[in-house]
């Protein structure tokens, strides 16, 4: 009696018995691979993003090893490759400029090679996105496994946390509340371990995302990355793909649209970053799924803050985590959650909660005593932003959530650092910050530029808040009245590009409102008489500002929209 064993993609490249066969055999073996390991079992890519240029990611080494333990027990045979590697400390102009690049580079990688099933190694913020976006427009059986956060930061006895920790004391140096020497010594004291950003910043946000979804394991946002059982739930996640390929669980079975919607939900709760919004928008494209900026509003902007972390609150992922983390979020809002919805372990994501404990209610709040009400992303619309702009209530001040004020214009970030601190720039705590020029197209790449530092003339004053608008993003850890993603963008021309000093702008988050004071027939007359900034001329950067939408799109490029599948390319040889 025989058994006939499973079709697999793989099997493409390693089942025929000619010259490409015996090519592909027998290079792969050179790594010391017997025979019997191209027998028909389950090819299991491990995706990594490991560099030393991203410190976030450098103990995804012995991470990957964890998932090759576990895709051997369940009898699958696991080839580890390298994507390029985003980090946001390092990388230049933006990480955001080379998240679509990476994205590529991951679609390309599994499309081209003989792999049935992949791991997504992702921690820094643009790799999770990009790693996401590249699996989808493959769409083959795909789990996520993220690095996890830092320890906790401590400096003189207190917490603080990576990022909004350093914007904080930034300001007070500027302000004249900090010395310099002790700005100094908090470098050291900061960034204690491995792992991403231990904040709610993007990495943090962007995990919760992919749990979220039902793209991860239980568990998978929150813990520490020199936790040990970080390693464990990479060794049960190399387990499960070898099940998921048997099972043929596609990545278009988890990620649909009641899927993104509970992600949504997920992100208020947490106080997540505003960088999902135009992350989860590009990966809901390359998979097919209908999801647009006005789904974040009406979806997700009524929703209560639960979770005291920073920016929002003043914990940290490593109390989140002994709190219960992400599945105890979501057990606290399942009467709004598709509790149907299917995740990567093969159970609902109802099953998945039932029994999610909370451990600590001072780090995640009960629905009925939020950290804070109607705390979603909020979308604005205007004639300053026609296709929408975005504001993180939960973030800002309220005192500032409705404001009217003279617009202070910065044409670029150079103009912005160049005046910021002249005692001449006409600024005071009424106005309304406006940069120009940092959007897709603008910087290019949309840098996290968009949260302006105050000017010293206004710190001085005691005064931490402003409100500001750009085309720019800002980073998850940081904070502040900031409008943020204004679509169209000024370098394309937008209304942003059109604003002067002086103009009067208003802001009313509560009416979703933002609008420039300024008659159309004047705007018309400003419109003829601007002229686009120069654009790069060669390289991926010209390819990108050629292609890429705007920020209420995703930012993607536009050819990536869509997904092309993962079919067998033809022979090398």
């Amino acid at each position: 009696m025989t058994t006939e064993k499973p079709k697999r993609r793989s099997r493409a490249w390693f089942e025929k018995q000619d010259r490409d066969g015996f090519v592909h055999r027998s290079w792969t073996q050179k790594a010391g691979h017997p025979p019997d390991e191209f027998d028909g079992r389950p090819i299991i890519g491990i995706c990594n993003t490991w560099s030393e240029l991203t410190p976030c990611n450098s103990h995804f080494r012995e991470l990957a090893e964890f998932v090759k333990r576990g895709v051997l027990e369940a009898g699958g045979f696991p080839l580890e490759f390298p994507v390029m590697s985003l980090g946001e400390t390092q990388l230049r102009p933006t990480a955001m400029l080379f998240r679509n690049l990476a994205s590529m580079d991951v679609e390309e990688s599994i499309r081209g090679n003989p792999i049935d099933g992949v791991v997504l190694l992702m921690g820094c913020d643009k790799t999770t996105p990009a790693l996401m976006m590249g699996a989808a427009s493959c769409g083959l059986p795909t789990i996520g496994v993220s690095g996890g956060p830092m320890l906790n930061g401590k400096f003189r006895g207190k917490d603080i946390g990576s990022g909004t920790g350093v914007w904080m004391m930034s300001e007070m140096v500027r302000g004249g509340q900090m010395t310099q020497e002790e700005f100094t010594e908090a470098e050291g004291c900061m960034n204690r371990s491995s792992g991403t950003c231990m904040t709610m910043g993007t990495a943090s946000t962007m995990a919760s995302m992919v749990e979220a979804l039902g793209m991860s394991l239980p568990g998978n946002a929150a813990i520490p990355a020199p936790d040990t059982r970080r390693n464990r739930l990479a060794q049960l996640s190399g387990r499960r793909i070898v099940k998921m390929v048997e099972e043929d669980m596609t990545m278009d079975k988890i990620m649909t649209r009641e899927a993104f919607e509970n992600a949504i939900r997920v992100n208020a709760a947490i106080g997540g970053s505003t960088n999902a919004v135009i992350h989860l928008l590009a990966i809901a494209r390359r998979i097919g799924i209908e999801l647009t900026l006005e789904d974040w509003d009406r979806i997700g902007s009524e929703m209560p803050c639960l979770v005291n972390l920073q920016p929002s609150g003043h914990y940290l992922m490593e109390d989140f985590y002994y709190a219960g983390g992400v599945p105890a979020v979501m057990r606290e809002i399942q009467h709004v959650l598709h509790r149907d919805a299917l995740t990567v372990n093969g159970r609902t994501i109802g099953e998945n909660i039932e029994d999610a404990p909370c451990y600590n209610r001072d780090v995640i709040k009960p629905l009925d005593n939020p950290l804070m009400n109607n705390a979603g992303i909020a979308v604005l619309k205007g004639n300053l932003a026609p296709n929408g702009a975005v504001i993180k209530p939960s973030a800002a001040s309220a005192n500032l959530l409705k404001h009217r004020g003279r617009a202070v214009v910065f044409e670029s970030i150079e103009d912005l650092r160049d005046r910021l601190d002249d005692p001449a720039l006409d600024i005071d705590e009424t106005c309304v910050m406006v940069l120009k020029n940092c959007g897709p197209r603008g910087y290019p790449g949309m840098a996290e530029v968009g949260n302006m530092p105050l000017p010293s003339k206004v710190l001085q004053k005691g005064i931490s808040d402003m409100v500001r608008i750009s085309d720019a993003r800002m980073s998850g850890t940081a904070y502040g009245t900031v409008v943020l993603h204004t679509s169209p963008e000024a370098a394309v021309g937008g209304p942003l590009a059109l604003v002067r000093n002086g103009d009067m702008i208003q802001l009313d988050v509560h009416e979703r409102s933002l609008h420039l004071e300024v008659s159309n027939e004047e705007l018309a007359r400003r419109k003829a008489e601007w002229v686009p900034p120069a654009m790069p001329t060669r390289g991926y950067a010209k390819l990108y500002v050629e292609h890429v939408e705007q920020a209420h799109l995703g930012a993607d490029l536009d050819f990536l929209a869509g997904s092309s599948g993962a079919g067998i390319p033809r022979e090398s040889h």
